[in-house]
């Protein structure tokens, strides 16, 4: 019977920890050196530059240390009693400058594409106003007439229910999946910072100023973000926990927000009225 419950326990413990982690997918991960896994096409796109950078950056640096240890070897005191005393080489000199401008090139070439699809705002489906206050944020749905407040989950709260304190809020965001969603970032007093990592945005959120980014959610989750801009005392009880959920459930938290859901047939324009053909003019009188 001990041994029965002790691999119940064993296994009940790998399960929860299993759930734990999956949950947790969204979020910053204890010992975790990667960035989080892309919950958008942007954050997928961000990670593959971040991953080409990494590339370019370690050939770099494994050059210039295999160049400064060839120098300590072959030219040091010893080996190389009497120095040269030239003191221009044209070749290298064209080396070095022609190698740097390729490898920038080579970079911008991937850079601009990706800022443009950040930058450029697609025709979105739901509009997301976010404003930062201190020490909360407000969003609204404005065509759906959804507002809300989120604030910090106390800790004993987030310890009960088994959530990341410091990242859950008494009020999380819905989102659908599969949506695009303009988001617009204002803030009612200080500057803020609007970031989801798993999303790929962080936008600023200044007081008089209304800025724009955007994001389509591709699977279900959790999703949790903060404040990214030092705003204060509380700066670092800022977060942001948005859910992504399929377009039904969505559909049912608006309505149970008190919002209403737009419908999506149309109705069809009233058919244009029937060309009215011209009287036949009568016979020309003949004399």
């Amino acid at each position: 019977m001990k041994r029965g419950a002790l691999f119940a326990a064993v296994l009940g413990g790998v399960f929860s920890a299993a759930g734990a982690a999956f949950a947790m997918v969204g979020a910053p991960t204890p010992r975790g050196y990667a960035l989080q896994e892309p919950a958008t096409a942007v954050m997928r796109d961000i990670v593959d530059f971040h991953t080409l950078l990494l590339w370019i950056i370690v050939a770099i640096s494994v050059f210039v240390l295999a160049l400064l240890l060839w120098v300590i070897v072959r030219y040091n005191r010893r080996a190389n009693p009497t120095p040269k005393k030239f003191t221009h080489n044209m070749l290298v000199e064209v080396i070095w400058t022609i190698v740097p401008v390729l490898i920038l090139v080579g970079i911008a070439w991937k850079s601009f594409p990706l800022i443009y699809l950040q930058e450029r705002i697609p025709e979105a489906e739901l509009t997301l106003k976010v404003t930062g206050n201190s020490w909360r944020w407000d969003f609204e749905y404005p065509d759906l007439g959804v507002m809300m407040t989120a604030n910090l989950l106390d800790e004993a709260t987030a310890d009960a229910e088994g959530r990341p304190y410091l990242l859950a809020t008494d009020a999380p965001l819905l989102v659908p999946v599969d949506t695009t969603v303009r988001v617009l970032v204002t803030s009612n007093d200080v500057i803020h910072s609007f970031a989801v990592p798993a999303f790929g945005i962080k936008e600023d959120a200044i007081q008089g100023r209304v800025n724009e980014t955007w994001f389509n959610v591709e699977r279900e989750g959790v999703f949790y973000g903060q404040c990214s801009e030092l705003c204060g005392v509380n700066h670092a009880y800022m977060p942001v926990e948005i859910h992504a959920v399929t377009r039904a459930e969505f559909d049912a938290w608006v309505v149970a927000q008190g919002g209403s859901i737009a419908s999506a047939e149309t109705e069809a324009p009233a058919p244009p009225p029937a060309a009215v053909e011209p009287a036949t003019p009568a016979a020309t009188p003949t004399r």
